[in-house]
């Protein structure tokens, strides 16, 4: 009697830019060498909409393709709808993996907490799947990605193999640079950065006020062992995620707090 032949991981893919951005195409090629693939992706760019959830219109998921091993779906919510749909609606069963991206642009630092991208890799940790975002730190939509393939394979591979801690996924971030310029992959830490934000001011014909949001990225920790550093020296950066935002070092000092309410 033959053994019968593993079975291939079900993988669910998605991201922020849109069912048609380069990176998710690139994700997707990739991610189909490892196993079955669903593809549940925003109709429209959602960048920037952190861990949004749509519940004043009805969702809507639209089949753009259908073959053995494959299917490919848009829908006209956000990222983290995505992720909710493809395990609740599509598969109705939780995937074995979760990828997002590939983003066209950063999530280092403190874009985690505004990133589309990761907020899809967190909802997936919070329903106990493993989970990876990828992100290229080109924001064009022309964004070459021909030197990620073979680091989203060995980090995809590691995570199938060895699974995550429960709580944890993975930001990985790709220095848009050639593929002989990469000097290879780094676990490091979240970086210690923030935007400092202006609202540029302007009239519209009817002679009302509205405004476009600008900034500028302050880093102030490009310390070796930061996410920064990593991407400054052209390494693709790994930062564990945890969903566990508690302070644990505050702990202590808050509960010596005098919070006795008086009568």
């Amino acid at each position: 009697m033959q053994d019968k032949e593993p079975q291939r991981p079900f993988i669910l893919v998605t991201n922020d830019d849109g069912i048609h951005a380069p990176g998710l195409r690139k994700l997707i090629d990739l991610m189909r060498e490892f196993g079955d693939v669903v593809v549940v992706a925003p109709d429209k760019p959602q960048s920037g909409m952190a861990h949004a959830i749509t519940v004043s219109v009805p969702l809507r998921l639209r089949k753009i393709h259908e073959e053995e091993g494959y299917s490919e779906y848009s829908c006209n919510g956000t990222p983290v709808d995505s992720v909710k749909l493809g395990e609740k609606v599509i598969l109705r069963k939780r995937p074995d993996l979760v990828v997002s991206g590939i983003n066209h642009g950063s999530n280092a630092s403190i874009n985690i907490v505004y990133s589309g991208t990761m907020a899809a890799v967190i909802e997936a940790t919070i329903d106990g799947i493993p989970a990876i975002g990828f992100s290229l730190l080109d924001y064009s939509h022309k964004a070459d990605f021909s030197a990620v393939d073979d680091y989203v394979r060995v980090i995809t591979r590691n995570v199938l193999e060895n699974g995550l801690p429960e709580g944890v996924c993975l930001n990985v971030n790709i220095p848009a640079v050639s593929r002989e310029v990469i000097r290879g992959i780094k676990v490091c830490r979240q970086s210690r950065g923030r935007w400092d934000e202006e609202f540029e001011e302007r009239l519209d014909p009817h002679s009302r006020y509205y405004y476009w949001l600008t900034g500028v990225f302050l880093n102030g920790d490009a310390a070796r062992g930061s996410d920064a550093w990593a991407l400054s020296n052209n390494y693709i950066s790994v930062v564990p995620v945890q969903i566990d935002f508690t302070a644990y070092k505050a702990l202590a000092a808050i509960k010596k707090w005098k919070m006795d309410v008086q009568e």
